[in-house]
C-alpha cells in the first residue's frame, strides 16, 4: 500500500501495482517522494521532465552567482601625468565594469626612501576615482610594494 499524491492521485491510499497501473495510464513515471513515511508517499509525475527542471534551476542559481574579479594596476613611484592619466583611465573603466582594482606602487632599489611620496601618488589615484569606486583598503607598505584595494560603488 502506498499514498499516492499529485496529478493523477489526489492524495488517496493504493496498492502497489494499482499505483503504478494509475502511473502507465497516464504515461508518466510513479516516484516515490517520502519512503519514511507510513504508507510510504508516491507521485505520479514525469521524472525526466523534473530532472532537467532542477537542472535547470542549478544553471540559473550559478549564472545568478556574482564572481568576483579584481584587476591589477602597477604604478611607479615617479609615474608621470600622462601615465597617470592612462593608468586612471583603465583603472576607471575596470570599476565601471564592476572589478575591483588593486593599485601597487613597486619601489625599485633605493627608492624605497621616497615610500611617502608612493603613498601621495596613491591617495591621488583614489581621490581621482571617487566618482566610481570607493577605497576598501588604505595604502600599506609590504616589503618593496605598497598595495591599495578600490571595489566599485553599487
Amino acid at each position: 500500500m502506498v499514498r499516492v499524491v499529485g496529478e493523477a492521485g489526489d492524495n488517496e491510499i493504493h496498492p502497489i501495482r494499482e499505483a503504478i497501473r494509475m502511473a502507465d495510464e497516464a504515461g508518466l513515471d510513479l516516484v516515490e517522494i517520502s519512503p519514511s513515511a507510513n504508507p510510504p508517499v508516491c507521485k505520479i509525475m514525469d521524472y525526466k521532465k523534473f530532472l532537467f527542471d532542477q537542472k535547470k534551476k542549478q544553471k540559473e542559481i550559478k549564472a545568478k552567482a556574482t564572481k568576483v574579479v579584481i584587476k591589477e594596476l602597477r604604478l611607479g613611484a615617479q609615474i608621470g601625468d600622462s601615465d597617470f592619466e592612462f593608468k586612471l583611465n583603465h583603472a576607471r573603466k575596470f570599476l565601471e565594469d564592476g572589478a575591483k582594482v588593486k593599485v601597487d606602487v613597486f619601489f625599485h632599489g633605493r627608492s624605497i626612501a621616497y615610500k611617502d611620496q608612493g603613498e601621495l601618488i596613491m591617495l591621488k589615484f583614489a581621490q581621482a576615482l571617487e566618482d566610481v569606486g570607493k577605497v576598501e583598503s588604505l595604502p600599506k607598505l609590504e616589503g618593496k610594494r605598497m598595495l591599495m584595494m578600490i571595489a566599485p560603488k553599487k
